[in-house]
């Protein structure tokens, strides 16, 4: 039967204090002696439950040292999201043993053989300079309107535990190289070593001490002269600085969600957060995260004079259409360039095109495929070349200076002027010239030169014809005596 504390208390009583025979407890409790007899000297408490310790008959040897194998197995391979359940040793048994016996007896065991303890970590200290610890984050922000996911690249000097975070649209080694380089730049030097884990982006084989960096990655360390430090396999605690960092930029940069125009204003924000930071403290340091980053930077390595390229280089031809293909995308150059060679230089977030030394044209980086990315100045001469292809021209089109077309008919050269509106939306603004429309009286007929006079008003009124010309009285008589003019 079940013994409550308040019959548990009466037994006791009666026994100790009363000195009554357990017969008669049993007798007037209307419990059976047994039950008397167990507790009745307080060596049994009825809170406590001796554990079920049977074990069932069909697990045999055999079977128990199947699940040790197993359990060696996942210990070995380290893979936290691929190890033995407890199902799926049961199914493994009945499968390879020929097990006849219940589910719930093999987790009961598993469940003992599995290791009770939680793993203790060693809290680390790092002197100024000599350690940076390096992870990616995700977060999401608005893009122009649209929700979009961003990555965050994460960098914190261990030390000081002062941050850098940029954002990028992927986790490619073009953005990661780019992030260290940034990095470096942002604190002006370069630690002694940087942890990173076993992401593919820098590792090309292996983990921990045995990984091999990716060439990108060994060349970037070769030139800032710090040594590449990865941690083992789920061993998030070896750059726990980072981790946290990863966790803080989300909740405090990223919330509200950023609502921005471009990544570049994005990362405009995150800077100016990173900046903010350095007024934290940090529990159990008496200095600010500036006041210790001051002597963490004083002692990194001074940055070369040679600026790392981070980018992927390739060479690519201008089709006729004035554009070139990267990445499976189209991206526009001025239309001098068609039919030539030029150099693609692909950041994490950029395209910049050479042509030798010349820079040709910049663009956002597109991680689409099939994209085609006009900018409207570069085909500009081939518009006034052809001013009739301008109502159908596909990098009009796709500006976002269409709103100009339709005004454009209304000037008296039709065509060929609305190409000098496109052309002065480039240095003005199309929202400028919009202003302009808007404001001009109903029945006027516009042209080109009364839109350049709206753009470029004279900034000082002239002088009125009093003020203009001040005339001092001149005393004559000398000349008139040299030449002997005769006053009359």
């Amino acid at each position: 039967m079940i013994v409550d504390v308040e019959l548990y208390g009466q037994i006791r009583k009666m026994h100790t204090h009363e000195n009554i025979s357990q017969r008669e407890i049993a007798r007037r409790l209307g419990i059976s002696r047994n039950t008397v007899k167990k507790y009745c000297d307080g060596n049994h408490v009825p809170w406590e439950r001796k554990p079920y310790e049977r074990v069932a008959t069909v697990v045999t040897e055999p079977v128990l040292h199947f699940i040790q194998d197993c359990l060696k197995q996942d210990e070995t391979e380290g893979l936290k999201k691929q190890r033995h359940t407890a199902r799926r040793i049961y199914h493994r048994l009945k499968k390879e043993k020929g097990y006849t016996g219940s589910e719930s007896a093999i987790r009961n065991i598993v469940k003992e053989m599995r290791p009770k303890y939680k793993e203790a970590f060693m809290p680390l200290e790092f002197d100024p300079g000599e350690a940076a610890q390096v992870d990616w984050g995700e977060g999401t922000i608005y893009l122009k309107g649209i929700k979009n996911k961003v990555q965050l690249f994460c960098y914190r000097l261990c030390n000081s535990a002062d941050i850098f975070v940029k954002g990028f649209y992927r986790q490619n080694q073009e953005s990661f190289l780019e992030g260290h380089v940034d990095a470096f730049t942002h604190f002006n030097g370069v630690p002694e070593k940087i942890i990173f884990d076993n992401a593919r982006v820098g590792v090309k084989e292996g983990f921990g001490l045995h990984a091999k960096p990716q060439a990108g990655y060994q060349a970037l360390g070769a030139h800032y002269a710090f040594k590449t430090h990865f941690t083992n396999i789920n061993s998030g605690n070896e750059k726990s600085l980072v981790e946290n960092l990863v966790g803080w930029s989300r909740r405090n940069l990223m919330v509200p969600i950023p609502r921005v125009d471009s990544i570049d204003e994005l990362n405009e924000l995150l800077i100016a957060g990173c900046l903010e930071y350095r007024k934290h403290h940090i529990q159990g340091r008496s200095q600010t995260v500036g006041e210790q980053s001051k002597a963490d930077c004083h002692a990194l390595i001074p940055l070369p004079e040679y600026n790392f390229d981070t980018s992927r280089t390739v060479n690519s031809r201008v089709y006729d259409d004035s554009t070139f293909q990267f990445d499976r995308n189209r991206y526009s150059v001025p239309v001098k360039w068609v039919g030539r060679q030029i150099s693609v230089k692909a950041f994490g977030n950029e395209i910049a095109c050479y042509d030798n030394a010349e820079k040709v044209a910049t663009h956002q980086r597109s991680y689409r495929q099939g994209e085609f990315l006009y900018q409207l100045e570069h085909y500009l001469p081939l518009l006034e070349q052809k001013p009739r292809s301008v109502y159908h021209a596909k990098p009009v089109r796709t500006s976002g200076a269409t709103a100009l077309l339709d005004w454009g008919k209304t000037f008296p050269n039709d065509a060929k002027d609305t190409v000098k509106l496109l052309q002065l939306s480039i240095d003005h603004g199309v929202d400028r010239l919009l202003a302009i429309r808007d404001k001009l009286p109903m029945g006027t007929q516009p042209t080109i030169e009364l839109v350049r006079s709206e753009l470029n008003p004279p900034t000082d009124p002239l002088p009125s014809s009093a003020d203009r010309i001040t005339v001092h009285p001149m005393d004559l008589s000398a000349y008139d005596r040299k030449y002997q003019v005769v006053c009359r």
